[in-house]
């Protein structure tokens, strides 16, 4: 999409995100572009998950208020000396810009965060896709850096994970769970999903990414993309959610236990984690080449999740592997 015709859809967004109706022909004088213009922006944010009403004599109105993603007041609430957020507006992966800058020898400063209102090749773990509706979640990803290098970056999902429980807990008073190793969950319902890829050698400096996928309003639609039970934040909290102040809000609580991390590694968050570990003494079966079962008996000091077999006690790192409720 041109400039020009990215900044008409990001004024028409504007219009538009009360949930009220708006003529095509009333939009259109606004923009000053035809009617037609109108419906093919309105056509484009629907490709991309965004619920519109379209109905005859009366215009176009979304089927709920969305809050729009707003560079400066995201500016504006940051502490004097944070790191930069940059806001886009529908990108491939927020994951994948930031990886982009890094292999383009761009220097960036630990915290640094990308935001989007929309994905369109959004991912999770094991390469799969992950549904990015417009103007509705929490499209994150956050760089810092390890000078220890790869092996530094052991646990490192499940403080990520201890991070947002941390923060849903103390604004929404929202009580969240871990699943081993990058999932949160409320409720037994999916609300948040971590991905975290790293850049650099074994023994140099390495370079993290961090994305994050928050679910905040999910549309009704949602439900035939996703193949697992799952939430939102608006359903579960009692606080209303403001967007742009939850990016400020994630960013200083990422960089505060990610600058504690790096100086004491995992072993400090054990018992935190396993206070917030969803599957903590359940049976549990760990999805490898071999499939194992057992009980939960929480992580070590690496993060590695202890699975109680009966005949035997191991620990098993991340990877590939994938937990599963064995009840």
């Amino acid at each position: 999409m041109s400039k020009t015709n990215l900044v008409n859809q990001r004024q028409l967004l504007q219009y538009l995100a009360d949930g009220k109706f708006y003529s095509g022909q009333w939009l259109a004088e606004q923009l000053g572009v035809s009617r037609t213009a109108v419906a093919n922006y309105l056509n484009e944010l629907k490709q991309h998950g965004l619920e519109i009403f379209s109905v005859k004599g009366r215009g176009y109105k979304l089927t709920q208020a969305i809050q729009l993603l707003d560079a400066h007041k995201i500016n504006s609430l940051q502490r004097d000396g944070s790191p930069q957020i940059l806001v886009q507006h529908i990108t491939d992966s927020t994951n994948c810009q930031l990886l982009q800058r890094l292999q383009a020898g761009q220097k960036l400063q630990p915290g640094s965060v990308i935001v989007a209102e929309a994905q369109s090749a959004g991912r999770g773990r094991h390469g799969r896709a992950w549904y990015s509706p417009f103007g509705t979640n929490l499209y994150f990803s956050c760089y810092w850096r390890l000078e220890q290098g790869m092996p530094a970056a052991m646990g490192l999902s499940l403080v990520v994970g201890l991070a947002i429980c941390r923060l849903l807990q103390r604004q929404y008073q929202v009580k969240a769970q871990i699943k081993w190793p990058n999932d949160i969950y409320v409720n037994n319902r999916k609300l948040a999903g971590i991905l975290v890829e790293l850049a650099g050698q074994v023994d140099a400096g390495c370079d993290v990414v961090i994305g994050i996928g928050l679910n905040i309003g999910m549309p009704e639609h949602s439900k035939q993309y996703i193949d697992q039970p799952y939430t939102d934040l608006r359903a579960v909290s009692l606080q209303p959610v403001e967007r742009n102040s939850l990016v400020v809000q994630l960013q200083h609580e990422l960089s505060s236990i990610l600058q504690e991390f790096a100086i004491t590694g995992f072993a400090p968050f054990v018992t935190e984690f396993n206070q917030h570990d969803v599957f903590n003494n359940r049976k549990v079966s760990l999805l490898a080449k071999s499939p194992i079962s057992g009980v939960c008996r929480g992580v070590d000091k690496h993060g590695g999740i202890i699975i109680d077999s009966g005949h035997a006690t191991d620990v098993y790192y991340g990877g590939e592997l994938s937990l599963r409720s064995g009840d």
